[in-house]
């Protein structure tokens, strides 16, 4: 039977990235940068893109403000979506261009979506991430509770800010996935995939550091984003977005 390996939601990609993905077989990463227009993530993904591997683009949307963001994983996009709008603008968005919408680590901290809300919006979801390397072992066992209460499909991923974590959780599914449309179609159609993940004491540090990045990127980072950096290039003001989601803002 043909199967193929996804990495669904990396953060890093280089030339690093791929020999990594490549050594620990996997045959498809989803790069999806945070704050980076889609064109610009589409291109970086096809220039690391092989016959070996595939790299496809996505787009986790932050919205909502700094104090109430909410983040959901679009596969598929083909009309970028900024970032600081509300959710249901999100959702709209997502369900216009018939994109495959994952929620990424549901209940972590203040960032994700929560049981209610992901059963508002049920109807476009298409998985909801039961293992994530920055969660700890209850975080696991709540989002695959709220996947069974949904009866929601899974996805796993490796969530990679740090390129030592590519590889360490991935998707098996069970068919050929060659390009963008045939992994939106396996997300869409539910298909029978396997949700594995490394174990041992290298993969709980490589977990440990993956979670000990959240300090850096929620303190220094966030606060040069804020008060230092100006205004994202994925705000929804941006002249990219030729004002299509102006009243959807929530600054």
């Amino acid at each position: 039977m043909t199967t193929t390996s996804v990495d669904l939601h990396v953060k890093v990609l280089d030339e690093a990235v791929v020999r990594r993905a490549k050594a620990r077989g996997l045959d498809v990463l989803v790069y999806a940068p945070h704050f980076q227009r889609l064109p610009r993530t589409r291109a970086t993904a096809k220039k690391f893109s092989d016959e070996e591997l595939l790299v496809v683009p996505g787009r986790e949307v932050f919205t909502g403000s700094w104090r109430t963001r909410r983040h959901v994983l679009a596969i598929g996009l083909a009309d970028p979506v900024p970032d600081f709008i509300t959710l249901e603008a999100a959702m709209d968005a997502f369900d216009r261009q018939d994109a495959a919408v994952l929620v990424p680590h549901p209940t972590f901290l203040s960032v994700s979506l929560g049981p209610t809300l992901i059963d508002r919006y049920r109807d476009s979801i298409d998985a909801i991430e039961t293992y994530n390397p920055k969660h700890w072992p209850h975080h696991n066992r709540r989002a695959r509770r709220i996947a069974t209460d949904q009866e929601l499909p899974t996805f796993t991923s490796s969530y990679a800010h740090r390129r030592q974590t590519v590889g360490e959780a991935w998707v098996e599914f069970d068919r050929q996935i060659d390009d963008e449309d045939d992994l939106v179609e396996a997300l869409k159609d539910g298909a029978t995939r396997a949700v594995r993940h490394r174990s041992g004491l290298v993969h709980q540090g490589r977990c440990a550091l993956e979670f000990s990045h959240l300090g850096w990127e929620n303190s220094w980072k966030k606060l040069d984003r804020i008060l230092l950096s100006g205004r994202e290039a994925t705000h929804p003001e941006d002249p990219a977005y030729d004002g299509r989601f102006e009243e959807a803002s929530v600054y």
